[in-house]
């Protein structure tokens, strides 16, 4: 088992190992995966020493937390990890539920027979959350995530479900944590905008932000992470392999950034990357990892994996020493920012 170092959620009590299991991958996304196949990756986290797994209805439409919830259960982990999920979304019949268009455009495979609906109102995240404790089976829930709200993912709609929120749903979220059915909350999201504004707005505890911070992205350092942190708002980051990119590398065949082609620009960017691993013998996926989980912001990688060896690459990865001159060289080049926090060096 790794020994992976805990941190703590902003001001909540709940304290998060460095590195998270994210379900998205088990839970029907771009291949079919069984129970079986899903609560064997969640016992070989469970065994690198992760403690902490998220989910959300959106993720096969209920299957991520029927299987999560379960496999806690039936091994006896409850009491040993810490669970996110996510409101925001309803989730209806499929056979008297229109399709949402999405930006992203997910197909689940062989998901549940449901389609989510947007719902930021107090109802509707009450409702939620309580449709989640059934899925998951769970009496209490550690971090509830307001799931997409902003531009990023409802455009021009945003403001409409910005409102929800304001008008009912904050008190929804205060009425959860204050009673204790939660012990931290926050967003779910694919921006940083929509995090700093809702702490301007709402005392949240931290913030799932998928692919804003990045060996490639570092907008964030810019004046984001610094508000954030002065509001004592973790980041849980997901998405840090800019969905492919920064673990396959150049030479994956099949390589994305943000769900879609790689530009030339951004090819060039991570040769470049890859030419200083290569001098250092330092692989990229620990160094895209090492690097984000360095900034004080940051409590936690959110990592999906579709199966144990995953896990297992994973767990390697953030424990992989790495030289400081390493970081120093990418600096050089020009390829990090001289402002971007690094590793420390044990």
């Amino acid at each position: 088992m790794s020994d992976l170092e805990q941190r703590p959620l902003g001001k909540s009590n709940v304290r998060v190992t460095s590195l998270g299991l994210g379900t998205v991958p088990i839970s029907g996304f771009n291949a079919d995966v069984s129970y079986d196949e899903f609560e064997q990756t969640i016992l070989s986290g469970y065994a690198a020493g992760i403690r902490y797994f998220d989910c959300a209805p959106m993720y096969g439409f209920g299957k991520s937390e029927h299987f999560l919830g379960h496999a806690l259960r039936v091994n006896k982990l409850r009491d040993d990890v810490v669970v996110s999920t996510k409101v925001g979304r309803v989730l209806k019949p499929a056979s008297r539920t229109k399709k949402l268009d999405t930006v992203y455009g997910i197909e689940w495979i062989d998901p549940l027979p449901f389609l989510d609906t947007y719902d930021y109102t107090y109802d509707g995240i009450m409702r939620s959350f309580e449709d989640s404790q059934q899925r998951l089976g769970l009496d209490y829930i550690d971090v509830l995530l307001v799931h997409d709200v902003g531009r990023a993912w409802h455009g021009d709609q945003s403001e409409f479900y910005w409102d929800q929120l304001r008008a009912s749903g904050y008190k929804a979220l205060d009425e959860l944590r204050s009673t204790g059915c939660v012990s931290a909350v926050g967003l779910g999201v694919n921006e940083t905008d929509s995090v700093v504004g809702v702490s301007r707005e709402f005392p949240i505890d931290c913030a799932l932000v998928a692919g804003r911070y990045t060996l490639l992205n570092h907008e964030p350092l810019h004046s984001a992470f610094d508000e954030l942190l002065s509001r004592n708002v973790s980041i849980i980051a997901g998405g840090i392999f800019n969905s492919g990119i920064l673990a396959s590398g150049t030479a994956g065949a099949t390589a994305t950034y943000d769900y879609g082609k790689v530009p030339a620009a951004v090819l060039d960017r991570v040769k470049s990357i890859e030419a200083v691993c290569e001098e250092y013998r330092v692989s990229l996926p620990a160094a895209a990892m090492q690097f984000v989980y360095a900034h004080p912001a940051v409590a936690t990688l959110v990592m999906g994996a579709k199966s144990s060896a995953e896990v297992d690459q994973n767990a390697a990865a953030i424990n992989e020493r790495i030289p400081p001159a390493f970081w120093t060289a990418l600096q050089s080049a020009g390829l990090l920012p001289a402002t971007a926090p690094l590793p420390a060096v044990a």
